[in-house]
């Protein structure tokens, strides 16, 4: 076996422990499509030296700047910045929020170095305000650069990326505090078992996926969390979610019935991925990450868009004591005929991130209101999304969550006609807890294969993404954004003067007559789900509630 070209800022005992060198020495392909399949099996991955040439390659074709800092930048200013201090010794940017700098099998000179190059990048991108996984993805570079300013010249092409459809980093507060959201959102539709044992366990759950960058930059061994890097400069973002969801699917797993380790779930999900090695290999992990069936690129952008739309609207642009989720539904203050505390914080766990920084706000009663359809209309126009509860004479507890004004039904000129998105979903509470999102996010295969477009030119290593502002804004989980093979999958929510529904095709999910006094329930194609309660039941009781921004009451 060829000895691998290590540099000098590694510690070859270590890193002859973790990464060999058995593999090819040579890469050819400059197909898309064929280097995703090649790093997803890990082609390079046994090959410290064709690794590096990968990173060169991929790292070189990503657009920048017109002005990025390269080699010479380095070498220009590294002096005036370090001066005579030790490396050992330098203080780490503020931009890194205390992260600390992963080993990474590096040596002491290899640590310091990592210091230095942070340090510059700090000077020449003062527009960064919060990274903190740079300290891992620079000390990963550094093992595959020839010198200090070789990686701070790979660093700063991967900062500096300006393809509006390729996302690399995060380098604001918003935009990790929206990831974090994000992250969120997809464990709450792909995760549901998990997400259920963190909003037991925990007190606040935002707080453990808050922390869902740092399992991947700095927890996940070297060889790990290479095989992520390796995917995510040829894939993108989206990778990064997948791993984590696998990560917290694995550690599901393996805890789930189990006393936690220590006080904290956060903490224990770190000691999991820190000796992720004692229960799933790199492979492995790759497996489940890309076993789950995950939305497109596109949707993830719009939801991304609005967790960082919600954040603005709330001010929260700069990092700050987050609220604990729990808190948004108060004891004292919280009053329902349907149901309990306990039970509206189950239901608030399953709204998307954005609207659980929100506290209830109780828009009608029927037992305050009345039981008229045109009352409950009424009193719920102008808020979106909206909860509906029903509770039947047999003491059954159901509803949805409907994401869209219910003005909306006024479009159709007073025919029923179906609205609102795929962030939609149907409940009950009792006599068991069951809850049923829109069919697509189960079945994805369900969707038609959009058809190919004979004029779009062929770029093989072109990541970009529509430009058209109008695309980029389009609700999340729109019905339009997905070639459906019949409008059955998206009958979300409709209302008309004599009757509400939620859900069709084949039947509804809920239907309640102009009175609020009969309902009926049934399978239904949009929601695939269960009859929620009674099949044919009688109304004791109906509520409605929005979402109140805490800083408005």
């Amino acid at each position: 076996m060829d000895s691998p070209g290590y540099n000098c800022f590694v510690d070859r005992d270590k890193m002859d422990a973790a990464i060999q060198d058995l593999g090819p020495k040579e890469l050819s392909c400059t197909e898309l499509q064929e280097l995703k399949q090649l790093a997803r099996q890990g082609y390079w991955a046994q090959s410290h030296a064709l690794r590096g040439k990968v990173y060169q390659r991929l790292i070189r074709d990503i657009p920048c700047r017109t002005v990025t800092p390269d080699a010479s930048v380095y070498s220009d200013i590294v002096g005036k910045i370090v001066g005579k201090h030790s490396s050992s010794y330098l203080p780490l940017p503020e931009f890194v929020d205390n992260t600390q700098v992963p080993s990474y099998c590096l040596n002491a000179r290899g640590e310091g170095a990592v210091r230095k190059i942070l340090l510059c990048i700090a000077n020449q991108f003062p527009d960064i305000s919060f990274c903190p996984a740079l300290p891992a993805v620079v000390a990963l570079l550094l093992h595959y650069s020839i010198d200090e300013a070789e990686c701070f010249e790979k660093a700063c092409r991967i900062l500096a990326c300006n393809d509006p459809g390729r996302r690399l980093i995060d380098q604001s507060f918003l935009a990790f505090e929206s990831s974090c959201m994000t992250f969120g959102d997809l464990v709450n539709k792909y995760c549901q078992a998990a997400h259920k044992l963190m909003v037991a366990v925990s007190e606040d759950v935002l707080q453990v996926y808050a922390d869902w960058q740092r399992w991947l930059f700095g927890e996940l061994p070297l060889c790990y969390f290479a095989r992520v890097f390796d995917v995510f400069l040829v894939e993108g973002y989206k990778v990064l979610y997948r791993v984590a969801l696998a990560i917290l699917k694995f550690f599901h797993k393996v805890r789930a019935g189990q006393p936690l380790e220590s006080d904290s779930v956060k903490q224990d999900i770190r000691t999991f991925v820190k000796d992720i090695a004692k229960t799933v290999s790199p492979e492995k992990l790759l497996e489940k990450a890309f076993a789950i069936r995950l939305f497109s690129r596109k949707e993830i952008q719009l939801l991304q868009m609005a967790n960082e739309k919600a954040l603005k609207q709330k001010g929260i642009t700069v990092k700050q004591k987050r609220q604990f989720v729990h808190l948004a539904v108060h004891a004292e203050n919280f009053r329902s005929e349907i149901v309990s505390v306990r039970e509206m914080r189950d239901i608030w766990s399953w709204v998307p991130e954005r609207f659980a920084l929100c506290q209830p706000l109780l828009l009608f009663s029927s037992l305050q209101h009345g039981y008229s359809l045109a009352r409950f209309y009424f009193q719920c126009e102008g808020h979106e999304p909206t909860l509906l509860l029903i509770k039947t004479t047999q003491k059954e507890v159901c509803g949805a969550y409907l994401s869209t004004d219910w003005s909306e039904r006024n479009k159709f000129g007073g025919k029923l006609g179906f609205f609102g998105t795929g962030e939609c979903f149907v409940f009950r509470l009792q006599p068991e807890v069951q809850r049923y999102e829109w069919v697509v996010i189960k079945h994805p295969e369900l969707t038609k294969p959009p058809p190919l477009m004979a004029a779009e030119p062929t770029a093989p290593l072109s990541h970009s993404a529509s430009s058209d502002p109008a695309d980029r804004l389009s609700p999340f989980l729109a019905a339009r954004h997905f070639n459906l093979p019949s409008k059955t999958e998206s009958m979300f929510m409709a209302g008309g003067s004599d009757c509400l529904i939620v859900g069709g095709g084949g039947g509804q999910a809920l239907y309640i007559d102009g009175d609020l006094n009969r309902g009926r329930t049934s399978h239904c194609d949009t929601f695939n789900n269960q009859p929620l309660c009674s099949e044919n039941f009688l109304i004791a009781a109906v509520e409605a509630w929005g979402f109140q921004d805490p800083d408005t009451q």
